[in-house]
C-alpha cells in the first residue's frame, strides 16, 4: 500500500453502489494443518440472487435493498453453508464498520475482524464465530475487468493470517487467507459470459491469477506475483488448461506452467464451483483455491428457481 493508506481506506465500506450494482469483500483461508477452510462474502447488491434479478427487471434495482453475508466453513467436521439475504433495514455502515444483520466486519487497527451470527441453509443450525485477518502483504491497485470499467477488482490483502474462532460449530484454527474487494455498476451478467480465478502460496509469494470472458467474445487475463520485497509484479498468464466440469457440468479451467488436478470440490452449484486444485506455478508444485463462474448458466431460468433454496431472504 502506499504511504498513508490504511486498511479502512482500501476496504472502503462507505462507498457509493450504483443502482443495478454491486460491492462485495472476500476472505477465504485454509488452516496450516489443511483439516479445516473458510469463505467469507459480504454483498451489498447481492450479485447471485433472484429477488435482486427480479427487482432489476422491474427498474428496483437499490443495491441495498439486497445485501447478504455467505458464511462456508469446509473439512473435518463436515461443511457448514449459510446466505440469508436481507433488506435495507438490516444494513448499517460506517468507516470502520459494516453490518448486515446480525454478523459485522470490523476495522480493528490494521487488522479485519468479522464477528458472524448467521443459521445454516437448509438444515437450519447456529453459525457463529470470530475470524480475525491480519494482512501479511497488501496491495493499492485496482485492476478494471471490462473495457469500460464497470467492473473492478482489487486485492486488498493477497496473503493474510487467520484467526478462526467458531462457537458453533466449535473449531479453532490458525491459517493463511486472502481478502479482496469487487465492485460493479451493472450486473456480472450483462457483462461476462464466464471467468475463472485462482489464487496460491509459493514460499513467501503469492500469485492470483484472473480470466475473463466477455459478453462480446473479448478475454482478459491477469497474472499477478506478489511479495514483501519486490511487491506487486504483473507477468505473463501462463496457458489456460481445461478441468473437468462439476457435477452440475458447468466448464471449469485454470491458467497453469505444467498441468492441473482438482483436489476437492468445496462447492458444487449449477453455475458456480470452487475447489482446491494441485497445479504447476514457478515451476513448483503448489496447492491454489480455485472458482469458475458460469454466467451464462446463471442466466438460465431453470437455475434462477433453484436459487431461493439456498439463499432465502428475510424482509
Amino acid at each position: 500500500m502506499e504511504p498513508g493508506d490504511s486498511l479502512m481506506d482500501h476496504l472502503d465500506f462507505t462507498t457509493t453502489v450504483a443502482r443495478d450494482g454491486y460491492v462485495w469483500w472476500y476472505v477465504d483461508g485454509m488452516s496450516d494443518d489443511g483439516d479445516h477452510g473458510l469463505t467469507i462474502i459480504a454483498f451489498i447488491g447481492s450479485v447471485f440472487s433472484p429477488y435482486y434479478a427480479r427487482a432489476r427487471r422491474r427498474g428496483d434495482g437499490d443495491p441495498e435493498n439486497f445485501v447478504s453475508i455467505n458464511v462456508a466453513l469446509y473439512g473435518k467436521g463436515g461443511k457448514r453453508w449459510a446466505m440469508t439475504e436481507r433488506a435495507q433495514g438490516a444494513l448499517a455502515r460506517s468507516c470502520l464498520n459494516l453490518r448486515i444483520g446480525p454478523s459485522e466486519l470490523s476495522v480493528d487497527g490494521d487488522d479485519l475482524v468479522i464477528r458472524i451470527d448467521e443459521t445454516t441453509v437448509p438444515w437450519p443450525r447456529r453459525l457463529r464465530g470470530d475470524i480475525r485477518v491480519r494482512p501479511e502483504l497488501r496491495t493499492s491497485r485496482t485492476f478494471e475487468l471490462d473495457a469500460d470499467g464497470r467492473h473492478r477488482w482489487a486485492p486488498i490483502a493477497p496473503r493474510c493470517r487467520l484467526d478462526v474462532d467458531m462457537q458453533a460449530p466449535a473449531r479453532s484454527w490458525s491459517g493463511l487467507g486472502y481478502l479482496d474487494r469487487n465492485q460493479g455498476d451493472r450486473p456480472l451478467e450483462e457483462d461476462f459470459s464466464y471467468w475463472d480465478w485462482s489464487r496460491a502460496n509459493i514460499g513467501s509469494e503469492t500469485a492470483i491469477l484472473y480470466d475473463v470472458v466477455r459478453r462480446d467474445g473479448t478475454e482478459k487475463a491477469i497474472a499477478l506475483r506478489i511479495d514483501e520485497a519486490a511487491g506487486m509484479l504483473e507477468t505473463a498468464p501462463p496457458p489456460r488448461y481445461a478441468l473437468p466440469t462439476n457435477g452440475w457440468r458447468v466448464p471449469r479451467r485454470t491458467q497453469t506452467e505444467g498441468g492441473a488436478a482438482i483436489i476437492e470440490t468445496l462447492e458444487d452449484t449449477p453455475f458456480y464451483s470452487r475447489s482446491t486444485l494441485r497445479t504447476q506455478l514457478e515451476g513448483k508444485t503448489v496447492t491454489a483455491m480455485h472458482e469458475s463462474l458460469s454466467l451464462d448458466r446463471f442466466r438460465q431460468p431453470w437455475v434462477q428457481t433453484l436459487l431461493p433454496f439456498r439463499m432465502p431472504r428475510r424482509n
